[in-house]
């Protein structure tokens, strides 16, 4: 889920952007001072869009500094003049200025107007903008980007639903345990789906066969591994508040950790077989919408690169090609069709 800040464009940067659009200016560069949204620096065209770019707008970018610009290219579309939206969002510049600008955003593009915006392309080196970074983006964006493991278990899933014909259902699903949830695990959770808390730990009440609230205190990424037990399985709900491409992010991850042979065979066996009865009910009984599902060993895994790499898997510009078999070694004999009298085509070898 995306915020914004509220900040929004002042007459003078709307009166700019007006003539941006009429095709006045080349590039645009917006910056955010003093909670004021402003446009720092534009330029008028002196060439051909891809002749100007380089020049015009990777001497712009600061090493430190956050920062929106938009560059027109000469192409027209019902709006106008179509125009690249740039988020600038180098990886050395303090976390604030990142959140703020991410969370500004939408604001920029609503106020310049999204129909004039061809592409949105989302940078931290300048190689990620430059023009032949924006024209690998042009490509991989009309290229089909690779299935994520989400999107493939929905894949398969469906692929089984056309298969079932006359038979149960229930049988191609994986059996699992349905424990109940108390009731305090119950508001925790719609607490967490509400932002009132960043963190929700369940654990199994084995004894009495129900799952239960194990904890409920104030967690940021770092403090993550302190709350994975090290001799016990336990469920997590995390509410992991990042900034991805620009934009500022609240999503709810589900952690699963089990500790290996340090818990009972009955333990691992219950917990495993709860997880996706838990999930499921969650999802239809509070709409808790969890984004990821991982599974982790010990806490020494979550580290901020482990989290965001899980929640924004890298994507592979290229799938490997499928290497097709060889035929046979033998030497076969050449191949004759003799046309029948009633027009059919024999094979005959």
């Amino acid at each position: 889920m995306s915020h914004q800040t509220g900040i929004q464009a002042s007459k003078e940067v709307k009166d700019t952007f007006a003539k941006a659009r009429n095709g006045k200016y080349r590039v645009l560069k917006m910056d955010i001072k003093d909670e004021q949204f402003t446009v720092g620096f534009y330029k008028k065209p002196s060439s051909t869009w891809e002749k100007d770019y380089d020049s015009f707008l990777l001497p712009l970018l600061e090493d430190k500094q956050p920062c929106y610009l938009l560059y027109r290219l000469d192409s027209q579309n019902a709006q106008g003049y179509e125009w690249i939206f740039i988020a600038w969002s180098p990886d050395h510049s303090p976390v604030r200025q990142k959140m703020l600008y991410a969370a500004t955003r939408a604001t920029v593009k609503k106020e310049f107007g999204g129909g004039h915006i061809k592409h949105e392309v989302f940078g931290t080196v300048k190689d990620d903008v430059s023009l032949s970074g924006y024209k690998k983006f042009v490509t991989s964006e009309s290229s089909p980007a690779p299935l994520t493991s989400a999107e493939e278990e929905l894949r398969q899933i469906k692929i089984n639903e056309t298969q079932t014909d006359g038979v149960d259902a229930k049988q191609q699903t994986l059996q699992g345990i349905a424990f109940p949830v108390t009731r305090q695990a119950l508001q925790a959770l719609e607490k967490l789906k509400k932002r009132e808390l960043n963190y929700v730990q369940l654990e199994i009440d084995i004894k009495n066969e129900t799952i239960i609230l194990s904890d409920v205190e104030s967690t940021e990424v770092k403090d993550l591994p302190k709350r994975i037990p090290k001799d016990a399985a336990r469920y997590h709900f995390f509410l992991y508040k990042h900034s991805h491409e620009g934009d500022y992010l609240e999503s709810i991850v589900f952690i699963y950790s089990m500790p290996g042979y340090s818990c009972s065979i009955r333990e691992r066996m219950l917990y495993s077989s709860c997880k996706s009865p838990l999930l499921e009910m969650l999802e239809r009984q509070l709409t808790l919408d969890v984004i990821k599902k991982i599974e982790i060993d010990n806490g020494e895994e979550l580290t901020a690169d482990f989290l965001y790499e899980e929640v924004h898997p890298k994507q592979h510009a290229h799938k490997q090609n499928f290497a097709k078999p060889k035929g046979p070694t033998g030497k076969r004999g050449i191949r004759r069709l003799i046309r029948c009298q009633d027009e059919n085509e024999v094979e005959d070898d």
